[in-house]
């Protein structure tokens, strides 16, 4: 996917880079505790166009996926009535095929400009950056070099792409339980982090021990050897807990999409929404008790 960078773009560096400076300059002087959650959301601000734009590409090529169904459709009837494959496909462009229409209608052009059946294809199945088109347009241009029956291939190509769509629809609707269980197990970690934060560690602060002694309501543990002058160790709770937060959310994520949609790379909008959610949860939590 290219990076085109458009007005929403501007737009949200410009809010989110305004968000971030104002937390910078104001609360970060007053050492307040909300200038964590709120630096997180300066960048979410920044970053959702880029997600938004990630989402409507694969919602995109799913549906031209689906609208290529119905052109070979198309052009399988019109090679069934006998019309030559290159004329087939030039009357087929001419329906409504959604998404898909700017590239069919190139591949139209291309066509009606003296440019080879097969060099127009090969352009068709670059400009739409789709695996299943990519596979079924060489299969169809081999076909059409061999010789071979080409009613026979385009039907084979139809068969194959409703397999295809089938299996995800029904791998979608199989892992929609565990995409809810996923969800689900990563809010009751993130619910024990903030107890553990919230209400365990300054429990723990008031109990007497060489090991707790200095524990701290900011989640910090300091312990000293009473018979030597070492110095104190201090470790920070409240940042181990963040990073559990974060990786667990970015795991989870790629996984959920790796499952509902055989890809690790569909998981990215299902990692963004974790670890955001995950991170405001804790530190805002973390800020107010």
């Amino acid at each position: 996917m290219k990076l085109e960078l458009k007005l929403g773009h501007y737009v949200g560096m410009a809010l989110g880079g305004f968000i971030l400076i104002l937390s910078l300059l104001i609360l970060l002087p007053r050492g307040s505790e909300l200038v964590k959650p709120i630096i997180a959301f300066g960048a979410a601000v920044i970053l959702f166009p880029f997600w938004l734009d990630f989402i409507k590409e694969n919602s995109k090529q799913r549906e031209i996926e689906e609208k290529f169904l119905e052109f070979v459709r198309s052009i399988t009837s019109n090679v069934k009535a006998g019309t030559p494959i290159p004329k087939a496909t030039i009357e087929s462009s001419e329906g409504n095929y959604g998404a898909l229409n700017p590239y069919i209608k190139k591949l139209k052009h291309q066509l009606e400009w003296g440019i080879s059946f097969r060099e127009a294809l090969i352009r068709f199945s670059k400009s739409t950056k789709n695996r299943v088109i990519t596979r079924s347009i060489t299969i169809i241009i081999e076909a059409e070099q061999s010789g071979g029956n080409i009613q026979d291939v385009l039907e084979g190509v139809t068969s194959s792409v409703v397999q295809i769509k089938k299996i995800r629809d029904e791998r979608r609707a199989n892992s929609f339980s565990q995409i809810i269980q996923g969800y689900l197990v990563f809010f009751i970690f993130i619910a024990i982090m903030v107890i553990l934060q919230i209400f365990l560690l300054p429990q723990l602060a008031d109990v007497s021990g060489d090991v707790f002694s200095g524990m701290t309501f900011t989640g910090s543990v300091t312990t000293t050897d009473l018979n030597t002058d070492a110095l104190p160790i201090a470790i920070n709770f409240e940042n181990i807990f963040i990073f559990l937060i974060l990786v667990q959310g970015l795991f989870a994520g790629l996984m959920v999409g790796k499952f509902s949609e055989g890809s690790i790379r569909y998981g990215i909008r299902h990692s963004f929404i974790l670890m955001l959610v995950g991170y405001l949860a804790f530190t805002l939590s973390a800020a107010i008790f």
